[in-house]
């Protein structure tokens, strides 16, 4: 283009002089960063002369060399009437209004401000490369960016995110041009700051990338505390463990406990171990550690069940008839209580809350209210609180009162209501009595823990003392209350009667003690069945207790006569003289041993067992063998002696006659063969007869010559037969209709 400008102004200056001269290029307004090369043109058509460049009206000089100005050069050919003005290495002071004048043309170019950018210094944060804070005390970081032009803009960056709210503001240096720019960031540091980096980025058109500088934040807090509990929830008596974890910047110096503001001195590391009551429901425990920098204190409570404890008592209230009454009652108690309000003797719930709220009371409203707390499956508590309801007197005696005949009768009036009587009168008849003696009445007062009470006493209760009403009036500063008392007779008991009764209630004590000492020695001796005796050497020892005179006409000596013998005389002496067994009892002990050889047939195969069950003894009945006649004794019953303990056998011994009892003399009515274990069979003994008496004829025990009763003498004997419960000898003595008329007892020996 320029070359195309050439050419036409060689070409004009050829046609002639008369083109006019003027500028084809003028500088124009640019900006230019500091140290960069800048080129202002400047191009004047047909003209030879002088051109020179102006800097805010300042010449600059002539010539392509401008001395003066080291850094500027005038560039072109004046053949092609160039005259641009270079600038290398652009500074602050170049930053001015240039003009390109032709002098002999007298033509001045436009004027071309030029701007020079100048990029901020590397910026600054006050306090880096590291800032040392402290937690919770607000803090500025502080930016500057120097001598830019334009002024710098300051970005804020946190661990790379760019922050909002700085605050900027600006200097101009004393060049008036560059600017210093100042950016506030405001932070509240924590904890949780501690190595966190903050970065400053300044930037104008200069540098539009910006540069950036940082900072790390070190920040010094007092100990960050959490306070846990294990286990969480507990029974009251159980024990816990606190324990306290803490950080700090700078390092921890100690810890502290305290429960309930008050110190625990026993406790000084981060580890509490304890055992817990109700208190830590309601008093907490604090753990507090500090460092440097200061304390910082945790405090729990501890969720612990327990039973209800009463925090505010209910305290008896006294009002007036009419009035409004609040009774308040505060109970703690975890997991929640349920609280209820009663009268006392009564299950109605009259409230719910810590306060019972009455309305215009009565005096059927006095007396005892109940406020219970309850906790799920852990306790009740209650306390109780009297009302007290000013009224007249109420009298709460008995109507029908009681005295006996003859003595001293007592009838009272008693006062429980509030305020006290001031006045208490008795009247009956045409008598009227407060204190003091009339005749036979005599009337006490006396105070009790819940009221006043007003006997009247009687002496010498009379009949008419039965039909007279008494009329006890009381007064106090509320009026009067009245009660009509009648006396009646009281229905006393013989001593006689008493006496009976007590002594009756004794014989029947007496008599279940005797039962059961009886009982418990049936199952003792019951207990001895499973004995087995191993050997033959056994000594049996019987002991009869029988009248000294049991049979007088008795001429043999008893050591000579069969222990069984004498005991079935004994038995059945009792038929003869009742009396006779009143008299002293001797007591004969033989060794049956010595009189009876004992013979085991099984040569000791078998173990004899004592007290073992055996089958029942053949019966002897003393109906088949009695002489008819109107004299004869009635049956006695059976004996509940029994002889079926199995010893020895006994039919070697020797009989005083051959025969032998047929087995139908032996059968009964009512008996199974014989075999009852409640009686006593001897037909295996013989020789031995009672003496006849008036009512029943002589007999041989087990045999005789009684009518029917014959038997061959070579009749073989069945030991196993219907007979076979008479050849063993089985003492079980089991307890005897008969005894109370003897005693007698079997010893054995092993």
């Amino acid at each position: 283009m320029r070359i195309l400008l050439l050419c036409l102004l060689t070409l004009a200056g050829t046609r002639g002089q008369a083109v006019q001269t003027r500028f084809v290029e003028e500088p124009e307004d640019q900006t230019v960063v500091a140290g960069q090369r800048i080129v202002l043109s400047c191009v004047v058509l047909n003209y030879s002369g002088i051109v020179q460049w102006t800097k805010d009206g300042l010449a600059l000089g002539m010539g392509q060399g401008l001395k003066a100005w080291p850094r500027y050069r005038i560039v072109g050919t004046a053949d092609s009437g160039q005259y641009n003005l270079e600038i290398s290495d652009a500074e602050l002071s170049d930053d001015a209004v240039y003009e390109c004048q032709a002098t002999e043309a007298a033509l001045r170019s436009r004027r071309a401000k030029l701007t020079v950018l100048i990029p901020p210094e590397d910026p600054t944060i006050d306090g880096a490369p590291e800032i040392l804070l402290r937690a919770g005390t607000p803090y500025n970081l502080t930016c500057r960016a120097r001598s830019a032009k334009p002024a710098a803009t300051i970005a804020w960056f946190r661990d790379g995110q760019q922050q909002d709210g700085a605050v900027t503001s600006t200097e101009v240096l004393a060049d008036g041009k560059r600017e210093t720019t100042t950016s506030l960031l405001a932070i509240n540091p924590t904890d949780l700051d501690i190595g966190r980096v903050f970065s400053c980025r300044s930037s104008n058109e200069a540098i539009p990338a910006g540069k950036e500088t940082f900072v790390k934040l070190n920040v010094h807090h007092p100990p960050t505390v959490t306070l846990s509990i294990q286990p969480q929830t507990v029974q009251e008596g159980e024990r816990v463990v606190f324990t306290c974890m803490a950080t700090a910047n700078p390092e921890i110096k100690g810890y502290r406990w305290a429960k309930g503001g008050v110190i625990i001195e026993e406790a000084t590391e981060n580890r509490y171990d304890t055992q817990v009551d109700y208190t830590f429901f309601t008093e907490p425990v604090s753990c507090e550690v500090h460092n440097d920098i200061g304390s910082t204190n945790v405090s729990t409570l501890v969720d612990v069940h327990f039973a209800p404890r009463i925090v505010v008592d209910p305290k008896p209230t006294v009002t007036d008839i009419g009035s409004d009454v609040t009774l308040t009652c505060v109970w703690s108690g975890n997991p929640p209580l349920t609280l209820t309000w009663t009268k006392k003797e009564s299950n109605m719930v009259l409230s719910n809350s810590n306060q019972l709220y009455l309305k215009s009371v009565t005096q059927a409203d006095a007396g005892q209210y109940v406020c219970k707390a309850i906790v799920p499956r852990i306790g009740v508590g209650e306390r109780e609180v009297t009302l007290f309801v000013n009224g007249p007197p109420i009298i709460s005696s008995e109507p029908v009162q009681y005295a006996a005949r003859g003595d001293r009768g007592k009838v009272e009036c008693f006062i429980g209501s509030t305020p006290p009587p001031d006045r208490i009168a008795w009247a009956w008849k045409e008598n009227i009595l407060e204190a003091g003696t009339l005749e036979r009445y005599t009337v006490e007062r006396s105070n009790t823990g819940s009221g006043v009470l007003s006997t009247l006493t009687i002496n010498n209760v009379m009949d008419a003392d039965f039909q007279t009403r008494y009329n006890c009036t009381a007064w106090n500063s509320f009026g009067p209350g009245t009660a009509i008392i009648q006396l009646e007779e009281k229905e006393v008991l013989p001593v006689g009667i008493i006496a009976g009764a007590t002594i009756g209630a004794s014989i029947l004590l007496i008599s279940f003690l005797v039962a059961l000492a009886c009982f418990l020695y049936r199952r003792r001796k019951g207990s001895r069945k499973d004995v087995t005796l191993r050997k033959l050497d056994i000594k049996v020892e019987t002991v009869n207790r029988e009248p000294l005179t049991l049979h007088t006409d008795r001429e043999e000596d008893t050591a000579s006569v069969s222990t069984a013998t004498r005991v079935m005389k004994a038995i059945y002496s009792s038929f003869k003289d009742d009396v006779d067994l009143k008299q002293d009892l001797r007591c004969d002990t033989i060794d049956t041993r010595e009189e009876y050889e004992l013979k085991d047939p099984t040569n000791g195969y078998y173990n004899v067992r004592a007290h073992e069950d055996r089958p029942a003894s053949r019966s002897v009945l003393y109906g088949d063998y009695r002489a008819p006649g109107p004299g004869r004794f009635d049956a006695r019953p059976p004996s509940r002696l029994s002889h079926s303990s199995g010893y020895a056998q006994l039919s070697s011994y020797p009989r005083s006659g051959p025969e032998f009892p047929p087995p139908e003399a032996a059968a009964a009515p009512g008996t199974a063969g014989g075999d009852t274990a409640s009686q006593l069979s001897y037909e295996n003994y013989g020789g031995t007869a009672f003496p006849a008496g008036p009512g029943y004829a002589t007999y041989r025990l087990g045999f005789g010559n009684a009518a029917g009763l014959e038997r061959g003498p070579y009749d073989g004997y069945d030991p196993m037969g219907k007979f076979a419960s008479a050849t063993r000898f089985s003492y079980t003595s089991q307890h005897s209709d008969y005894g109370q008329r003897f005693q007698q007892r079997m010893q054995t020996h092993v």
